[in-house]
């Protein structure tokens, strides 16, 4: 079972400790000197970068949160003048200011590598053909994957999303032995193939490494079955860094942290005190080398547990389980993150409609959808059925223009929304 990094992976825990502290107290000794925002924070928790004596002393720094990164828009949180920063990525945004993030050249060399380890685990080696479906530009998956594809050695077809019966034909023709992609599109793949006829038998694929949205047992399973590989789950935060946080290896117990570039710990939600190993609760990461953009206790939202006991592959560095759920009301969709926020404040700028609605979440053959249903104003005559079909288009066009993504949207009457809150407000139909 291949190993990227034998000398960090399978460090001993006192000198991983070790590390990770020396590391934190540089980062932090950097974000108090060079980003305003946290000379801030920590003067108004009376605490000083001196005041880092041990990894638990973590625990006496401020949060970071998206809110944090979006008013700092664009470029208020970077530690290192513009000259200094090589990429610029950037979540979507247009109702509210979107998440930019700066990488130097180290951090780009730091971020190949832990995906290089990432993609090792799963079993990619420099032997491999990797096919890259995620999107390429401002979203970091692409990129993230490519460049750890290429450290490794491997052969890289940066095909990008879409255009899915081209997919297939590349998969037979450049004989592809692995595909990194969505869970969901994975899914999808499979369904074109049955329509047009392909047979898994004509594929070289062996490994699928997946990632951007939750990867259930059923899906996994699914994806194995249909494609006749072994699906493996990674996890990358963009506002952190992106993907190489943490991957599964072989064995598939747990996603290794690669921990010399990322102090992970879990909270409880409410009361932001950490919890017991293995329990469950909110991931917070803290960068150790990042240049450009360090980030102190990044709330990720993202439930999981964390275990630092060695796994049978040999490694040592801590794993953490699936993530699976949030602890805000955030949802994925084809790898594109949506707030329900963002659209209820599309919605009060639209004539016509009520700020008042429910998305539903289906998958049809493979492919995930969004349906919103939106309430009519009690003013608006629902039998102008011109005047319909033009503010379904409006508010198409307007949800795409925030999210990236074109809903389904179903009009409906006046007060059938009233008993929809929180509770209800997002339907996942998609295990279904």
């Amino acid at each position: 079972m291949p190993i990227w990094n034998r000398k960090i992976e399978k460090m001993d825990r006192a000198e991983m400790d070790q590390l990770q502290l020396e590391r934190l107290q540089a980062v932090v000794n950097r974000a108090y000197r060079d980003v305003p925002f946290y000379h801030r924070k920590f003067a108004a928790l009376n605490v000083a970068p001196e005041d880092v004596q041990s990894l638990e002393d973590i625990v006496r720094l401020p949060f970071t949160t998206k809110e944090d990164l979006r008013d700092g828009y664009p470029y208020e949180m970077f530690a290192v003048p513009l000259r200094e920063i090589v990429r610029i990525h950037s979540s979507s945004g247009a109702t509210a200011k979107p998440i930019v993030v700066g990488y130097t050249k180290n951090d780009l060399k730091h971020w190949a590598e832990q995906v290089a380890r990432v993609m090792s685990a799963a079993g990619v080696t420099k032997d491999d053909v990797v096919q890259i479906a995620f999107d390429y530009g401002l979203f970091t998956g692409g990129f993230g994957m490519h460049y750890g594809a290429e450290r490794l050695g491997a052969s890289v077809i940066p095909v990008s999303l879409g255009n899915t019966e081209r997919q297939i034909q590349i998969m037979q023709d450049f004989r592809s032995t692995v595909l990194v992609s969505t869970p969901s599109y994975a899914l999808y793949l499979t369904e074109v193939m049955n329509r047009v006829g392909v047979s898994t038998a004509s594929l070289c694929l062996r490994v699928g490494l997946f990632g951007a949205e939750p990867m259930s047992d059923w899906m996994r399973s699914e994806i194995e079955r249909r494609l006749g590989i072994v699906a493996t789950d990674n996890y990358g935060v963009s506002a952190v860094m992106g993907p190489g946080i943490a991957g599964e290896c072989e064995l598939r117990n747990g996603l290794h942290i690669n921990e010399d570039h990322f102090l992970a710990e879990v909270v409880d939600p409410d009361t932001l005190e950490p919890v017991p190993e293995d329990h469950t609760g909110e991931l917070v990461i803290t960068t150790l080398t990042k240049e450009g953009l360090p980030m102190i206790r990044y709330r990720t939202h993202d439930v999981t547990s964390i275990t630092r006991q060695p796994c049978k592959c040999g490694r040592t560095t801590a794993r953490m389980s699936p993530v699976r759920k949030r602890t805000d009301d955030m949802f994925i969709i084809r790898g594109v993150n949506v707030y329900p926020s963002e659209i209820e404040a599309l919605l009060y700028d639209i004539e016509h409609v009520e700020p008042k609605y429910q998305v539903v979440l289906e998958r049809e053959e493979g492919l995930d959808y969004l349906t919103l249903k939106v309430e009519l104003s009690a003013h608006m005559i629902s039998d102008q059925m011109q005047k319909l079909v033009e503010l379904e288009e409006t508010i198409k066009r307007r949800v795409h223009a925030v999210i990236g993504l074109t809903p389904r949207v179903r009009l409906v009457e006046p007060k059938t929304l009233e008993n929809v809150d929180r509770s209800n407000r997002v339907i996942d139909n998609r295990e279904r």
